[in-house]
């Protein structure tokens, strides 16, 4: 008889970034969940590059902490530098990017999770779900321990089937050499769900002693950092630096010589890697005119003497990886620490996904971070936290949650995805967002902490402090409508100072604030009396004020397509008997089953005429179901 272990709402299968949001979200509404991993010690371990953030991914950070979630503080609580990215450029691209002490941010992870009244945190190694009537009800561990739940999340990242590669060398194994989830892959399989061979890959990890870093350029952070989460008060004030170094021409001649031993063009490998963080053996081969390419020298935490090489992921042999260092201005010398490698793994194709994360084929079954095909902590930890919401919400009998593709990237993503799917690791870029001028960094808390409070994740403090924030930014927008700014000699001679030119009559403050050289604090100083405005209030305006017509053009697009979102589709409905439909669209519409009109019209191969027949058929209201 098999052991009851315990029953929960809510069970997290998997401890990395996803499932550590997941778990957090569903304990955090009232949900009693637990955690099972199969080695609690790497909780939120980052088993790639140490760092959280960069452009869209940043932006991603930002809404999981407007939403409630952990990600952003735990940065903010253990970064070794942070940076703000694409400060020259509009704010629709600027974002945070940190350099983590990655065991620090582990031990702050871990500690969030046994810290959560309502979360266990367990070891188990789960190899089947329990199965009831076409609903998940539980999962089954290899010790044989049944544990049930009212929804499942499998958040196992890059560990189903997970295979190491190094040159000739493979073998079963998860990240890091950790053991990997051979059975749960393929019970869910014989659930009848399509996976796709995916692959990543790390570069190789040398000790910091052995680099002469007087041959590298210093990549240091920002002067003032600024925090990830609206939470955090006070920054980490002592930074460490980054240190920039090339490859050369030799380099570039040992991986040649060296490509009959590369997994990656031998045939070893099946799984399809990331088109936007190819190997270093790739980089040389599919850009064979450039004569060197960027290494960054990122350290690993405060207290490690360990360097992660960015910019050399590879799976070539060990010898060649320990030539290829060598040949490095600064790493003549370096001693490896650990091999690059590649890991293959099996991920779920995620249009057999509804929106909420929800598995189409069982109920109460949700799936959430790279096992739907993602790269990157950020992606996972996004849909982490919406598998938890949409986990905790399906329980306790209350509606989903889906955002949309204007109120952030995360809708951006999770829409994509069960919309489009994939044929390779998906991530994250601004240029996925059509409403991207929309969907900024610094806007996150505004477009995101509402929804955030009424589930139950933010708290009435900072809410209320949100409240002030935007009754701030109302009123001074209302101000500067009505203050005029006039010729004078003293504000002339501000202008000319900056190279404008001087005021001829006088003008409205906000008008004024239009011209691309004013900024906000130039306005105050113009004005009396003198608003003593918080910076991020400040921040607000100015954006709100220089990019009114671009902004107001989104919000109009925005506004086009939420009429085809609120076009529902009837659930079940036949697409094989619509006359006029092509054959590529039934099926792809059968495959995806679209929730709305806007949904269909987002999936590669259903065309605008398709469209048109979906929607006349759809008014007809005499519409032919599908069998349950």
């Amino acid at each position: 008889m098999a052991y009851q272990a315990g029953e929960f709402d809510v069970i997290v299968v998997g401890a990395g970034h996803a499932g550590i949001e997941a778990s957090l979200a569903s304990a955090r509404m009232g949900s009693k969940t637990v955690m099972l991993t199969m080695n609690p010690d790497m909780v939120g371990f980052m088993y790639c590059n140490p760092s959280i953030g960069g452009p869209a991914k940043g932006i991603v950070v930002r809404e999981i902490d407007a939403l409630g979630g952990e990600m952003a503080r735990a940065i903010d609580a253990t970064y070794i530098q942070m940076k703000m990215l694409n400060t020259s450029k509009g704010p629709a691209v600027r974002a945070l990017r940190a350099q983590a002490d990655k065991f620090e941010y582990q031990n702050r992870m871990k500690k969030a999770l046994e810290d959560e009244p309502n979360l266990l945190l367990r070891q188990a190694l789960v190899e089947r779900l329990l199965i009831e009537d076409g609903r998940c009800v539980g999962v089954v561990t290899n010790t044989g321990a049944e544990y049930r739940a009212n929804a499942v999340i499998i958040t196992t990242g890059t560990f189903m089937r997970g295979k190491i590669i190094i040159g000739e060398l493979s073998y079963e194994s998860g990240p890091n050499n950790q053991m990997p989830s051979v059975n749960l892959s393929k019970h869910l399989e014989e659930l009848g769900f399509e996976l796709a061979r995916f692959k990543t890959g790390t570069p190789p990890r040398i000790d910091g002693k052995t680099i002469d870093y007087s041959k590298t350029e210093i990549q240091p952070g920002d002067d003032v950092a600024l925090p990830f989460s609206h939470e955090t008060t006070q920054m980490i004030t002592e930074q460490i630096p980054c240190w920039l170094t090339y490859t050369t021409e030799y380099t570039h001649q040992l991986i040649d010589a060296n490509l009959h031993r590369s997994p990656m063009f031998s045939g070893m490998i099946k799984g399809t890697g990331p088109r936007y963080c190819p190997s270093i053996e790739d980089k040389v081969v599919r850009f064979n005119d450039k004569p060197r390419h960027q290494i960054f020298l990122e350290p690993e935490g405060r207290d490690t003497e360990e360097v992660y090489v960015q910019g050399l992921s590879t799976s070539l042999p060990e010898d060649v990886q320990h030539d290829i260092l060598r040949s490095i201005p600064g790493l003549e010398k370096s001693e490896m620490m650990r091999p690059g490698y590649a890991i293959e793994y099996d991920a779920v194709i995620p249009t057999q996904l509804w929106p909420t994360l929800e598995t189409k084929r069982v109920e109460g079954l949700f799936t959430a971070g790279q096992i739907n095909g993602t790269s990157g902590y950020e992606e996972a930890a996004g849909q982490g936290i919406m598998a938890g919401i949409n986990a905790s919400l399906k329980v306790q009998g209350k509606e989903p949650l889906i955002l949309s593709r204007s109120q952030g990237y995360i809708g951006v993503m999770i829409d994509d995805l069960v919309t489009k799917g994939t044929n390779e690791p998906y991530r994250l870029l601004t240029s996925r967002a059509e409403y991207r001028l929309l969907l900024r960094h610094d806007n996150a808390d505004l477009r995101l902490s509402e929804i955030g409070h009424e589930l139950g994740l933010i708290n009435d403090a900072r809410h209320a402090k949100l409240e002030l924030k935007k009754d701030e930014i109302s009123r001074e927008m209302k101000r500067l409508e009505k203050v005029v700014i006039k010729a004078t000699p003293d504000v002339n001679e501000k202008l000319t100072a900056i190279g404008v030119s001087p005021l001829k009559e006088a003008l409205h403050a906000i008008t004024l604030l239009k011209r691309p050289e004013i900024t906000y604090a130039m306005i105050a100083d113009m004005t009396e009396p003198p608003v003593a405005l918080s910076a991020e209030a400040a921040e607000q305006v100015e954006i709100q004020v220089k990019y009114a017509g671009y902004i107001d053009k989104q919000l109009d697009q925005v506004e086009r397509m939420m009429r085809m979102e609120q076009k529902r589709i009837p659930d079940r409905l036949d697409y094989d008997v619509i006359n006029g439909l092509a054959i590529e669209a039934k099926q792809k519409l059968n495959q995806v089953r679209p929730l709305s009109i806007g949904q269909a019209s987002r999936i590669s191969g259903v065309n605008p005429s398709d469209i048109s027949i979906l929607l006349i058929y759809i008014e007809q209201g005499q519409y032919a179901l599908t069998a349950e």
